[in-house]
């Protein structure tokens, strides 16, 4: 086995040190995850692998797309040590969703992100009016066939064409007996949703509008997570995502209930101008606001975290 690097030994004693913390069984640094994000070779040529480098030098666990321009496998293969989910979309034909569960849970993913709130794709007036496709030479790499070329949104038509719009409740249980790993249900806005999501076997859900690109004027996820916390009652974890980007903002989010949360656009600023480097930076800097954080609210731990220690704007 390789030597490790200065910044990998560094995680290393960070994540034994006083603010390790416990995410569904998997030892990281802070209650932060690296959001599931499309396309990353977009934002660095390397993509991918970069981003599983750099959460691992920052002690913080990563979430694999699907929709990953690198294959689940190599970036696996870039933080071999490091703990990592992958998130997926169920296909029609389940076969595709069969194997990608199993090249996955062959890969050492630790849990299955089921992303539940994409029947349709939203309306993105900018990748219809750019017609966007990936470019020439970078391609899906988790997947069988291209998506297609067709005017308008390249990603949308795929979608429509691979996406299985009849989820229920059932496919919950479904993967988790396919897979023999934990099933996270992502895209949760309402607590009856959160409630049937764990009564079908879920682990964990993760409050999310997918960065409100959905659905027009949808609810926030600060403002839906009370009820969702409420409704989960302890029976799972409750991760909540959309917005991060300070330290103070995991803060908050705990205070509300959350166990963690997930960072999506930040990651892929800290990737598009550093790399691995760039996204340990944008990492170990809302790490370090967030212990800032817990230290100037005299709390020891993120476990010591507690409602009170918020008040609520009176501002209109």
């Amino acid at each position: 086995m390789a030597a490790s690097s200065p910044a990998t030994e560094d995680a290393a004693r960070r994540v034994t040190g006083r603010h390790l913390d416990d995410i569904l069984g998997e030892r990281v640094a802070a209650p932060l995850i690296v959001a599931p994000t499309a396309y990353q070779r977009l934002a660095n040529d390397e993509g991918e692998p970069a981003t599983a480098r750099g959460a691992a030098a920052a002690g913080i666990l990563m979430c694999v797309s699907t929709l990953a321009t690198v294959s689940l496998e190599d970036v696996a293969k870039a933080a071999p040590d490091s703990p990592r989910w992958f998130q997926l979309y169920i296909r029609r034909d389940r076969s595709v969703t069969e194997e990608l569960v199993a090249r996955a849970r062959d890969s050492g993913y630790s849990a299955l992100v089921l992303t539940v709130d994409m029947p349709v794709i939203g309306r993105r007036w900018r990748d219809e009016r750019n017609d966007f496709t990936l470019p020439d030479g970078m391609i899906m790499a988790n997947m069988r066939a291209p998506a297609p070329a067709v005017q308008g949104s390249g990603l949308a038509a795929y979608a429509d064409a691979e996406f299985d719009r009849t989820l229920t409740f059932d496919d919950i249980t479904w993967l988790r007996d396919i897979s023999g790993l934990p099933i996270l249900v992502k895209g949760i806005l309402r607590g009856d949703d959160a409630e049937a999501a764990m009564d079908a076997g879920a682990s964990a859900v993760i409050v999310s509008n997918h960065g409100a690109r959905q659905l027009d004027t949808t609810v926030t996820t600060v403002e839906a997570l009370p009820e969702i916390v409420e409704a989960v009652a302890g029976a799972g974890e409750v991760y909540v995502d959309g917005g991060v980007r300070r330290g103070t903002d995991i803060f908050k989010a705990i205070a509300m209930g959350a166990r963690a949360v997930l960072v999506g656009r930040p990651v892929l600023w800290g990737l598009a101008t550093g790399g691995a480097e760039g996204v340990t930076a944008v990492l170990e800097e809302l790490i370090g606001e967030f212990e800032r954080a817990l230290a100037l609210c005299g709390v020891p731990t993120p476990g010591d975290i507690t409602p009170d220690l918020l008040t609520r704007s009176t501002s209109t």
